[in-house]
């Protein structure tokens, strides 16, 4: 029997909503077509935002959303993306398209206004200058009358936007200008400086952190700029073979489904010896660390432009999904905020799209059962269950408690299993499973082939629920403790 027991912490980290966040960068079709289709289009639209998609985020209450980039964040220039002319460029990141900024600094504000999440502006440092960034940031939150902000209400809006998050740079150890950790530390105090607080709206300030398992990054920037930031970021991204043949999306044997896992997995190694790095320099935990991009690199769907980076996703990136979800959760005492990449159309997106057509991944089925966890207080979950061949255990699990409601999220890698949840006392339960094998996917001739449903194998016992968990499944499992009789 697998065994879960859930208890209090005691003075719990909170569970940021923002660990929730998603990423849109100028990349394929993830802001054209995916996202924004212009106001004279034909696909249903407010203000050239696609209705479909926007609704899609709304429902599962899309905290924080990452913009423009990324890799084109450091050869992007604001000011090309505002007024009535808008310059044109050639995107050299991804695909050679051209881009022709119909997309930029409104728009981006508009889309957040829709969703009803926080926008995220990821600054150009890589070909940038400390001016450029810091007129933006004057644009974007100043109510004085400069000629800059004339130049904001010359372009349709009166009232600063006052954002919040502000990313000075992006990977600035690669392809953000190849810098040494010492040199971007030193550029990073230099732009925070003119990084500047108007009104009430003091920016929280983000530094490019390291690549996957490079410490001497987390150490050369906590020991010279910690003082400076507010947070710190994390890449990874689970490739299960190689980066010249990173392998399908949807062709794939258990054996490469298990390897996923494990190198997901990667990704609670990675937080905790970064944190530990941080924790030297910052024992209170007053910098966060924030996975602003992870997810699935698949190779891309065979027939598409190598450059868009678009791929299917199937239940196996579905359990990665919540494999790296109950791991964030788990270390909220010091990670604030992750971005899974990207959106729509782009990696491990949580919505396609087609022309008018529009599907639900399973990838986004996971965001939307395990949204309970939203600003809830961390539980603990002591978990006994059998070790896969791999070294990783067959389950992974963590809990939450808000306004007298805990939330469980279970995943299941393996065959069906029975599993013991003890430590909670309620009656009032609610669940749903999503659940499929490793390969099953969601097209557009069949978009519910994944899709979450009301889970009822479970029984209540004095200590807590016996349940049943289908192969290759993750349940989300509501008790309200307010209502233990009932």
């Amino acid at each position: 029997m697998n065994k879960i027991t859930i208890g209090q912490i005691q003075n719990a980290p909170i569970i940021d909503k923002n660990i929730y966040g998603h990423f849109s960068e100028h990349l394929g079709h993830c802001i054209y077509g995916g996202i924004f289709v212009g106001k004279d289009s034909p696909i249903p639209n407010v203000n050239g935002m696609r209705t479909d998609v926007v609704e899609a985020m709304k429902r599962l209450k899309v905290p924080v959303l990452r913009w423009p980039g990324g890799c084109f964040a450091d050869e992007y220039h604001w000011r090309d993306g505002v007024g009535k002319e808008r310059r044109r460029m050639v995107n050299t990141n991804w695909g050679g398209t051209v881009e022709d900024n119909s997309f930029g600094t409104h728009e981006f504000m508009e889309l957040c206004r829709q969703v009803g999440c926080a926008p995220y502006v990821n600054i150009n440092v890589g070909s940038g200058t400390v001016r450029e960034m810091a007129e933006w940031v004057e644009y974007m939150n100043s109510d004085g009358d400069s000629t800059t902000v004339r130049e904001r209400w010359a372009n349709g809006r009166k009232a600063p936007f006052d954002v919040k998050y502000w990313g000075i740079g992006n990977e600035n150890w690669g392809g953000g200008g190849n810098m040494r950790p010492e040199y971007y530390a030193d550029v990073y105090r230099q732009f925070q400086t003119y990084c500047r607080t108007y009104g009430d709206n003091v920016p929280y300030k983000i530094a490019c952190g390291p690549d996957t398992a490079n410490y001497e990054w987390t150490e050369v920037l906590m020991r010279n700029a910690g003082n400076y930031m507010d947070a710190l970021t994390l890449h990874y991204y689970t490739i299960t073979k190689e980066w010249a043949d990173k392998g399908s999306a949807t062709d794939f044997d258990d054996a490469l489904y298990f390897e996923t896992l494990r190198k997901a997995n990667y990704m609670d190694e990675l937080i905790t010896k970064h944190s530990a790095i941080m924790d030297r320099y910052d024992p209170t935990r007053r910098v966060a660390l924030l996975v602003d991009e992870w997810g699935c690199w698949h190779n891309v769907e065979p027939g598409t432009n190598p450059g868009f980076l678009y791929q299917q996703n199937a239940m196996r990136d579905a359990m990665v999904a919540a494999l790296s979800l109950n791991i964030f959760n788990r270390h909220s005492a010091r990670v604030r905020m992750t971005n899974i990449a990207q959106v729509v159309n782009v990696l491990q997106s949580i919505i396609l799209t087609d022309d008018e057509k529009m599907v639900l991944t399973p990838t986004y089925h996971v965001f939307d059962l395990f949204k309970g966890h939203m600003d809830a207080e961390l539980m603990q979950c002591m978990l006994e269950c059998p070790k896969l061949e791999n070294g990783m255990e067959r389950l992974s699990v963590s809990a939450s408690q808000k306004n007298g409601v805990i939330t469980l999220t279970i995943a299941n890698f393996t065959d069906e299993t029975a599993v013991q949840v003890e430590g909670i006392h309620a009656r009032r339960i609610s669940a749903r499973v999503l659940s499929a094998t490793p390969q099953a996917y969601n097209s557009f001739d069949a978009p519910n082939r994944v899709s979450p449903e009301v889970f009822n194998r479970f029984e209540t016992t004095e200590s807590g629920i016996n349940l049943t968990m289908p192969a290759c499944s993750i349940v989300s499992l509501s008790f309200d403790v307010n209502h233990p009789d009932i």
